[in-house]
């Protein structure tokens, strides 16, 4: 037969003749509701104290200033580049060490709540068991 036949058949008989409608039966679940907020999280890190960066800047510096001073000497620009880049190195103020670091996490408030399922119907008709699920 036909699921909504039987459902019809079985709600009827469920209402008009308990003798046939076994038991009618709400079924309940569990559900998990998830609410996110954002912290403020700061962490020390270590640090490696590098200085290539100011090396490297002290380098580009040095070697534009010995092109444009030593217009007429073979490889100004590179030797004035080799002492920029030696000076970058030995005045950085980098230190190795650690350093707070913060960012934002989101984070969940968790709450769980029993909310409604289905409803089952169980009967017998012409002698034969039948359990229907149902919506209310």
């Amino acid at each position: 037969m036909n699921k909504s036949v039987l459902a019809a058949i079985g709600i009827t008989f469920a209402s008009c003749s308990p003798a046939l409608a076994e038991v009618v039966k709400d079924h309940y679940k569990m559900v998990i509701n998830k609410t996110p907020y954002n912290v403020e999280v700061c962490e020390d890190r270590r640090v490696s104290g590098d200085r290539t960066g100011d090396a490297l800047t002290g380098a580009i510096i040095g070697g534009i200033i010995g092109n444009n001073v030593t217009k007429n000497v073979d490889n100004g620009g590179a030797v004035g580049a080799l002492l920029g880049g030696i000076l970058g190195h030995s005045n950085s103020k980098t230190s190795q060490g650690t350093r707070k670091v913060c960012f934002i996490e989101t984070r969940y408030n968790e709450s769980s709540a029993q909310v409604y399922s289905h409803s089952t119907v169980t009967f017998n008709h012409e002698g034969k068991q039948y359990k229907l699920r149902f919506k209310k």
